[in-house]
């Protein structure tokens, strides 16, 4: 019984591990298209660092991407730059793509 204990145990350690790995990923993405929201507002230095941590933020209101979206795109739109959801969906999936490998590469 001892192999199956040591099986069960390796999957949820590996389940652990991925999803840290995944939370890891998707609080990077959030914070890259947080610094790259800022740019697009002129936001720098201070004032874009903190804007890239409400972004990250904005993702702990609801489950999935929707509410870091709406946070972004809202406050684009606010700002009075006019972006397509499609633009802005497309940098989040471009982001996801980096922060993957940004985290990947950390260990």
């Amino acid at each position: 019984m001892s192999g199956f204990d040591d099986r069960k145990k390796g999957q949820e350690a590996k389940f652990a591990f991925d999803a840290e790995t995944r939370f890891k990923a998707e609080a990077r993405r959030n914070k890259l298209l947080g610094i790259w929201a800022a740019e697009l507002m002129s936001l720098t230095g201070d004032d874009a660092k903190a804007y890239a941590a409400e972004v990250v933020a904005a993702d702990f209101e609801e489950a999935g991407d929707e509410d870091v979206f709406r946070k972004v795109a809202g406050d684009l739109k606010a700002k009075g730059i006019a972006l397509g959801d499609d633009v802005i969906r497309q940098k989040m999936q471009q982001l996801a793509i980096t922060a993957n490998e940004q985290v990947a590469a950390e260990g």
